[in-house]
């Protein structure tokens, strides 16, 4: 119950005072679109190119971490791609959509305040780690497997440059990528760059969880809640089930594991709804998901919490 009160209830409060300043129109949809537009264009993506630019990569990228847990994000993918389509009859548009919901958890607005709160900014390396190719990783496989099933039997060679275009276009993979080469270039940049870096990425995930309130105030559960559901259960209980056991059989560190098994414990993020957005398909369902399993994760993220190391 301390871990509950102290770690976990923190981040979900400020949510709440975004969720809750939403809907006494205290702050308007305007500026909730503004405020996120700062904080997931400019802010976090800052906070990216710092920390990637900073991370040891030969100590932090283990194969060992990024296999248990990226195996683990593609078969809660395939779950969620072959359940949508088998099991609740949606065409595979909808479910390649329904399969990223599966797929994106909320690695960055919730995964790393979580974790620092839980384990000490210290323990943020495995999932800076994570992080680093959570979006390549997620919007290639997502935007890929859109792009074949809408394809129909054209050529692969039209499919890559949708893919590199969609995933390029996307300030936070910009970010990561800056943050690569500055590191792997080793270029040192003048102290008032870092100065004003520090700000940018200080304002980040504040900025980012109080939007998310708001953003989460627009959104209603609706559609098929047993589709819903599902969703919920793969991304809350399965995924991290997966990494918990392959990162156990791996022989993960304390550190590596708790890194890779939260960041895979978290609810859906928005940007399953803003994938379902760009191609018109299972917007209600990512939409009520990620309402419905944040406020289910408050739950599930204390009992994962519980059952680390």
């Amino acid at each position: 119950m301390q871990t509950l009160i102290t770690v976990i209830l923190p981040v979900f409060l400020v949510i709440g005072f975004g969720y809750l300043a939403a809907w006494r129109n205290l702050f308007t949809q305007d500026n909730v679109d503004g405020l996120m537009r700062f904080a997931t264009n400019f802010a976090v993506p800052v906070l990216l190119f710092r920390a990637i630019a900073k991370l040891d990569l030969t100590a932090e990228f283990d194969l060992a971490l990024l296999g248990s847990f990226y195996t683990g994000a593609f078969l809660s993918f395939c779950a969620g791609l072959f359940g949508a389509h088998y099991l609740f009859k949606r065409d595979w548009e909808d479910s390649v959509a329904i399969g990223f919901i599966c797929l994106f958890s909320n690695s960055l607005l919730l995964g790393l305040p979580i974790t620092e709160r839980a384990f000490g900014p210290d323990a943020l390396a495995g999932n800076y780690a994570i992080v680093a190719l959570h979006s390549p990783f997620c919007y290639g496989l997502g935007i890929t497997t859109m792009e074949i099933v809408r394809a129909r039997g054209s050529s692969p060679i039209t499919i890559v440059p949708k893919v590199l275009k969609a995933m390029f276009r996307n300030a936070l993979i910009v970010g990561i990528s800056l943050g690569f080469a500055v590191n792997l270039s080793g270029l040192t940049l003048p102290e008032p760059v870092w100065v004003s870096v520090n700000l940018m990425a200080t304002a980040a995930l504040p900025a980012a969880l109080f939007g998310m309130g708001g953003v989460l105030f627009r959104y209603r559960p609706e559609g098929d809640l047993r589709t819903i559901a599902y969703c919920c259960i793969v991304s809350l209980v399965l995924h991290p089930a997966i990494v918990y056991t392959l990162g156990t059989f791996n022989g993960l560190s304390v550190d590596g594991l708790r890194s890779a098994v939260l960041t895979a414990s978290m609810a859906p993020g928005i940007n399953a709804y803003l994938f379902a957005n760009l191609y018109g398909r299972g917007q209600r369902t990512a939409a009520s998901t990620v309402l419905v399993g944040t406020a289910i994760s408050i739950l599930t993220i204390w009992l994962w919490l519980g059952a680390l190391p």
